[in-house]
């Protein structure tokens, strides 16, 4: 993606199921889980670079001996520094008291981090926040330990005022209304309410607290606990959590927007938010790994045992494709597929780009994350080409001559790396003008392969606000001197805002927005913004569920096409000698690269959950009435 974007978040929860002394028999060493977290957490940092935060729970430790750590970085390089902090703490330790490095019942108590359960996140500032408070985990503290409440997730809520408002309701006074805190103090609550509920009975047993918290923490049910914390939860969400006695969840929307896979077997259960990080981590195989269903929550007890329960009632599958297009890192297996097959289903609309010629037509990408697709393009068009020339000696029968025959066979793709990502440039010139002449120079080019005939076509994975393009890519490309450019783009035109944790929130930051509301302006048909508008407003009083989005009005005057030469028009600026022409992928090839992943809200508007066009009705109200608050 050549605009920033930031997105996501990443998860990473671990519980070691055999006692520590096993993992230092077979592993050498006692700190396997720490060990292993730090691989977890590093192969996920394309999820989040803006913060890192790990924390650790201690099985069976006696009163008095600390059972949670915690630990958490905004630095410029989180995971690094969460680690160095890590390793600083034992080190230290290890250094004054040497006869622990061989004494592991010891390091359990001694030592912190070392323990049996484990909870990692990284994670980008999506609400542009990225003090430490607002790194995850968070950690709800109390003195029965089963009260402890550790919680991080990927995930974004579309109704939190009214989250908060029912936190209120409960005799509740939350410090913030950010999301997390929310659904934290919710699950809290809840968690509470069934300690309290449980000592009550034990204690009408004869039991007295002490005694009773060993038999609470065995009969304490989580699922109950997650059906009634979720039960007006509208957003999309992987959320981990630990429970300060051992026990610990991972639940996922009913959607199955966010992604969540696990893998368990005799030594370990281990949840990420890609599967081949486990594959990696672990050393497993595809199949091993398995994904949580939609609105299931993943529940391990403090003994170990392991069970999926449903929490909410799934609703249709709607993963978020851009997981397939751009977010997940591209060595999932399927992903790869994927992503190629994205390419290769662009190869219609590019040769008719280039008027099928060719062999006058250079071939590339830009970013990195663009090439699997590109590798899909290049793949087809060699396709196409081999049919043409079978085609040709076949036609020709005997009157080709060898030289002929070999100059049909020489015909290939012209591929070439003809974008390098120089620098990533510091805004530190605050005056526009000479920060626009930095950002051109973001990326370095090429030169002596283009020649004046030629078109050049460069595939990004999507393209969002085309700001990049416009102020870098495309000056940079032009200054080659090719013909035509071609950008192709192997997602659907965005149009509508993200509201499940993608930072797509402003209507007006969209370039396909900026398209459509060109065109009516071009057509004297403008006053249509007035009017939807007034029907968006008109739904704010409205039950989500009854609330529609009257945004796709904005488009309906318009065929793919039209919005996509426009938005060709808006990226080209008068400095630009090239034709441009920008190809977008069909909703319907999306679908069909990513069968399995149908979430495409952000292309269509149609969102998932019934908030999600609240949320959409808000952005464009905010855009109407020159907001500038995000919808969500």
């Amino acid at each position: 993606m050549s605009d920033a974007l930031k997105h996501e978040c990443g998860i990473a929860l671990l519980r070691l199921l055999k006692p520590l002394e096993y993992y230092k028999e077979k592993y050498g060493t006692a700190f396997y889980g720490i060990n292993k977290m730090y691989l977890l957490m590093e192969k996920q940092h394309n999820r989040g670079q803006d913060g890192a935060g790990l924390a650790s729970i201690k099985l069976d430790m006696n009163p008095g001996e600390r059972y949670i750590s915690r630990v958490r970085s905004n630095k410029q390089q989180p995971i690094q520094d969460i680690f160095a902090q890590v390793n600083q703490r034992i080190n230290e330790i290890l250094e004054e008291k040497p006869d622990l490095n061989t004494d592991v019942s010891r390091q359990k108590s001694e030592l912190p981090y070392v323990g049996e359960l484990f909870l990692g996140h990284v994670r980008y500032g999506t609400f542009g926040k990225n003090s430490i408070e607002s790194v995850h985990p968070f950690l709800r503290q109390n003195n029965w330990m089963h009260r402890n409440l550790i919680v991080a997730g990927n995930f974004n809520m579309t109704n939190v005022n009214q989250l908060f408002e029912n936190l209120i309701k409960l005799g509740q006074h939350p410090k913030e209304k950010a999301d997390t805190i929310t659904i934290m103090e919710k699950i809290g609550h809840f968690l509470d309410d069934a300690v309290a509920k449980l000592y009550k009975k034990l204690k009408a047993e004869g039991y007295n607290k002490q005694e009773a918290s060993p038999i609470i923490a065995e009969r304490l049910n989580l699922a109950k606990i997650l059906k009634r914390s979720a039960k007006d939860w509208d957003g999309g969400y992987a959320m981990a959590g630990l429970l300060g006695h051992g026990d610990s969840f991972v639940l996922r929307d009913p959607a199955g927007i966010r992604p969540a896979y696990y893998y368990k077997d005799d030594e370990i259960v281990v949840v990420a938010s890609e599967r081949p990080v486990i594959q990696t981590v672990f050393n497993v195989d595809f199949d091993d790994v398995q994904e949580i269903d939609p609105g299931n929550a993943l529940i391990i007890k403090k003994n170990g045992t392991v069970q999926t329960k449903e929490i909410l009632a799934p609703l249709e599958r709607k993963a978020c494709s851009f997981e397939r297009i751009y977010f997940s890192r591209g060595s999932d297996a399927e992903i790869y597929k994927e992503r190629k097959m994205l390419g290769k289903l662009l190869l219609p609309k590019v040769l008719n780009a280039i008027d099928d010629d060719i062999k006058n037509t250079v071939f590339s990408f830009i970013p990195n994350t663009a090439e699997t697709s590109f590798f899909g393009l290049t793949e087809a068009v060699e396709e196409y080409l081999n049919e043409r020339k079978t085609n040709e000696i076949l036609n020709g029968q005997r009157s080709l001559s060898a030289e002929k025959v070999r100059e049909i066979l020489s015909e290939r793709p012209r591929v070439e790396k003809i974008a390098i990502k120089d620098v990533k440039l510091r805004t530190f010139i605050t005056e526009d003008s000479s920060r626009d002449d930095l950002v051109a120079h973001v990326y370095d080019v090429t030169y002596g392969v283009i020649k004046p005939e030629d078109n050049l076509v460069i595939i990004d994975d999507s393209i969002v606000r085309g700001t990049t393009l416009k102020k870098s890519i495309i000056k940079m490309m032009d200054r080659l001197h090719p013909k035509k450019i071609v950008v192709v783009s192997s997602a659907p035109q965005i149009r509508y805002p993200d509201c499940y944790g993608i930072d797509m929130a402003r209507m007006e930051d969209l370039i396909a927005f900026r398209a459509a509301l060109s065109l009516l302006k071009e057509r004297n048909e403008y006053d249509l913004v007035e009017k939807v508008y007034h029907k968006c407003k008109a739904q704010e009083s409205l039950k989500d569920i009854d609330v529609q989005n009257f945004v796709k009005e904005i488009y309906a005057p318009f065929t793919d096409e039209e919005i996509s030469e426009k938005i060709s028009e808006l990226i080209k600026t008068d400095v630009v000698n090239a034709e441009v022409n920008v190809i977008f992928q069909k909703v319907a090839n999306l679908n069909k690269a990513c069968p399995n992943n149908l979430g495409d809200w952000y292309f269509t508007g149609n969102y998932p959950t019934d908030g999600g066009n609240r949320v959409v009705n808000r952005a464009f109200i905010n855009f109407y009435e020159g907001n500038k608050e995000r919808a969500y």
